[in-house]
C-alpha cells in the first residue's frame, strides 16, 4: 500500500494512505462520462493530488475544473490539420531524443512564431501536449520541454502576455505534474524582463522546474549533463550527438496524421480517419518521430 507522510495543512503524526485518498478522490468525482473514466486513472488522480499537496478538496476542485474545460475544449478532438499551419516553421515539435531519465522532448522554437493568433497558438500547443502523452512509454508520466532561443526578439515571437499566461495557465490547471523540467536555453537578455511579467502566473512548483542555460557556462553544462545524456543530446544543445535538428513539416505532418488514428481509437472517437481496411493500420502504433529530424 501506498505511503507517504502528510503535508503541512495536515496532521504530520499520521501516516498518508495515498491507495485510500485516491479512491476518495474516484468517488467524490463519480458519476463520470465514459471518456472522463477513461482520463480519470488511478495515475491521473494521483498527478492532482500530488499538485495540490494531497490535499483531497483542492485536488477535486482542480480535477472537476479540468473534467469541465476538457469537456468544452475537447483537446482530445483536435486534428492536425486544424492545427498544421501553427507548425509550419517548427516553433514546436517532438525530438527524436529524449532525457536522461527515458522522458519524451518537446523543442520549443519562439524565434520561429509564425502567427499573432493567440487562441491558435494554444490550441497548437495543447495538440502537442497530448499527442505527447499519447506517446508516452509505458511507466512515464511526463515529458521535457526544451526552449531554443536562437533567432528570438519580441517583435518576431509576436506572442503576447496573456498568450502566454492562457499557456501557463493550462499547463498547470489541466496538465498537473506533467511536466519534469523547462530548459530556457541561451534566452537573451530580453526575454528575462518578458519573463519576469510571466512569472507572475506561473505556480511556485512549476516555477521551480524552470532552469534558464548558458552556452559556455560551466553551472548550465552541469545542468544539461543532469538532465540529458550528453552522447545522445545534438550539440546545438551542448551535447555530443552530430544530428540535423533542421524540421521537416511534410514529414512531421504524416507522423501525426498517423498519431491521430491512434489518439481516435484510444477515446473512441467517431472519426473517418480510422480505416478499418487499410492492411498497414496496426503499423500505426509503433511509429516514431526520428523521420521527422534528420540524422
Amino acid at each position: 500500500m501506498l505511503q507517504r507522510w502528510r503535508g503541512q495543512n495536515q496532521n504530520e503524526s499520521e501516516p498518508l494512505d495515498q491507495d485510500k485518498m485516491i479512491k476518495d478522490l474516484r468517488i467524490s468525482i463519480e458519476p463520470l462520462s465514459a471518456r472522463a473514466k477513461k482520463f480519470c486513472t488511478d495515475a491521473c488522480l494521483k498527478r492532482y493530488l500530488e499538485a495540490r499537496n494531497w490535499n483531497l478538496e483542492k485536488a477535486k476542485k482542480m480535477l472537476k475544473e479540468t473534467l469541465e474545460w476538457r469537456s468544452n475544449y475537447k483537446p482530445e478532438e483536435i486534428r492536425w490539420d486544424e492545427v498544421a499551419h501553427e507548425g509550419e516553421t517548427g516553433k514546436v515539435s517532438r525530438a527524436n531524443f529524449v532525457d536522461r531519465f527515458g522522458r519524451p522532448v518537446l523543442i520549443m522554437r519562439p524565434g520561429k512564431q509564425n502567427t499573432k493568433t493567440g487562441d491558435g497558438n494554444v490550441r497548437h500547443l495543447v495538440y502537442l501536449i497530448e499527442n505527447a502523452i499519447l506517446n508516452l512509454p509505458d511507466g512515464q508520466e511526463q515529458m521535457t520541454w526544451l526552449i531554443d532561443f536562437t533567432g528570438y526578439s519580441i517583435n518576431a515571437s509576436n506572442i503576447q502576455v496573456k498568450t502566454s499566461r492562457d499557456i501557463v495557465n493550462v499547463l498547470q490547471n489541466h496538465y498537473p505534474e506533467r511536466l519534469a523540467i523547462i530548459v530556457l536555453h541561451n534566452p537573451p537578455k530580453i526575454f528575462e524582463a518578458f519573463f519576469k511579467i510571466i512569472s507572475y502566473f506561473i505556480d511556485p512548483k512549476t516555477y521551480l522546474k524552470i532552469k534558464f542555460v548558458y552556452p559556455n557556462d560551466q553551472a548550465s553544462i552541469e545542468i544539461m549533463k543532469s538532465y540529458f545524456d550528453t552522447e545522445n543530446l545534438p550539440c546545438e544543445f551542448g551535447g555530443k550527438a552530430n544530428l540535423n535538428l533542421k524540421y521537416d513539416h511534410e514529414e512531421f505532418s504524416k507522423i501525426m496524421a498517423q498519431d491521430d488514428i491512434k489518439t481516435a481509437r484510444f477515446w473512441d472517437c467517431e472519426s473517418t480517419l480510422i480505416d478499418d481496411t487499410d492492411p498497414n493500420r496496426d503499423d500505426v502504433m509503433s511509429l516514431e518521430p526520428d523521420a521527422v529530424l534528420t540524422k
